[in-house]
């Protein structure tokens, strides 16, 4: 076990985030499909046990393997995955209140949210400042190499803000209920003004050249922050009324048609970008690594958007967009999780990575002459 977590890395918190956001987009979907509710709680509780699992991972991998701990943090195309340990907490705990608490009751699931909220939103807090802190002092990676990676740490808040609206209804009426709302609003702002000031530097890199075929998967994480602000708005309209006066809470419901309808029209626009250059990918021979999990969490976040969006307008146009991104969802999570079981059976996914061979130095023969060839 000791030797078998050295190669673990942050990045497979990506598989707690996307089964967790699989069960809390299901269990809201507006049409109650046959069986749907139970299975929602089934994966919510596989989310949580690979949280568990992956957390006792990570501190065997601490504890044993600091000097790969520390490459981790040191590498540019690690270190960003940070935010995922934040957001998987995050996922897990909303998860709780929506999907689990008809297993585990109420007040076993605003206990486990409260402190998983707690918990997460610190790291995200944290990550939020670190990773970027790293990457100008010690990894100087050119903008010209951006990737969508970069934006993990940055929308590690906004899942916070999400989440934390969830447990306004159990505080105590008043100032604690429109202080966690208000700080919740904080969260979304630091979040969305920083995704804001690097997706500029994503679009320049997209529409210079394509990505890696490994790194392609990893254009679908743009649809993260855009899926999760549209719930995030989502979720502060629906906790206002019993957190701030009723004109506020009018403001916030504008607010999430305003914002939310803007927003999901250019998820759409990125998500029909993103999949083209995905099946581009494919067809010149992108095979299975970590990076399908993309196809997961940011397409969830989608769904809860659109789910939002629906309860906000009544439009049976989102709840059918609702539908439909989650039948996609579906089909990423089942992609990404067989690949995912297929690579621990064959160990090839903790390995660690290959020696690039060295090539032979060029042999040079003397002529006759004396000029070399």
């Amino acid at each position: 076990m000791i030797t078998a977590v050295r190669h673990l890395g942050p990045n497979w918190y990506a598989t707690v985030m996307g089964t967790a956001i699989l069960a809390t987009a299901g269990i809201s979907l507006p049409v109650p499909l046959p069986g749907l509710r139970p299975a929602c709680a089934a994966l919510w509780a596989l989310a949580l046990a690979m949280l568990l699992l992956l957390l006792t991972a990570r501190a065997l991998h601490w504890r044993h393997h600091r000097d790969q701990a520390r490459a981790h943090l040191l590498d540019a195309a690690m270190a960003p995955f940070y935010g995922c340990l934040a957001m998987a907490l995050l996922s897990v705990g909303a998860g709780a209140l929506t999907a689990g608490r008809n297993w585990i009751g109420t007040t076993a699931a605003v206990a486990l949210d409260t402190v998983l909220f707690t918990t997460g939103t610190a790291i995200a807090l944290v990550a939020a400042v670190a990773v970027p802190y790293l990457m100008a002092v010690r990894h100087r990676v050119p903008v010209q190499e951006a990737t969508p990676v970069w934006l993990l740490p940055l929308v590690a808040p906004m899942v916070a803000a999400a989440a934390g609206p969830l447990l306004v209804p159990h505080l105590p009426p008043g100032q604690p209920r429109e202080t966690l709302l208000l700080a919740c609003v904080a969260l979304f702002g630091l979040s969305a003004l920083a995704v804001l000031l690097m997706l500029p530097l994503l679009f320049a890199r997209t529409i210079g050249g394509p990505l890696p075929l490994a790194l392609t998967p990893t254009l679908f994480l743009v649809l993260g922050p855009l899926g999760q602000s549209t719930t995030a708005v989502g979720k502060f309209a629906d906790a206002a009324p019993q957190a701030m006066p009723e004109s506020a809470g009018t403001g916030f419901g504008m607010f999430a048609v305003l914002y939310g309808v803007p927003v999901t029209g250019f998820a759409l626009l990125w998500l029909c970008l993103a999949g083209a250059h995905v099946v581009r990918a494919r067809r010149r021979g992108m095979g299975f690594t970590m990076t399908w999990w993309a196809f997961t969490f940011p397409v969830g976040t989608c769904v809860t958007g659109a789910e939002a969006l629906a309860r906000h307008t009544g439009l049976a146009a989102f709840d059918a967009l609702a539908l439909g991104l989650y039948a996609l969802l579906v089909a990423g999570w089942l992609a990404a999780a067989v690949g995912t079981a297929r690579g621990l059976l064959s160990g090839e996914l903790l390995r660690g990575p290959r020696p690039v061979p060295v090539a032979p130095r060029p042999v040079t023969a003397r002529t006759t002459s004396g000029a070399v060839r």
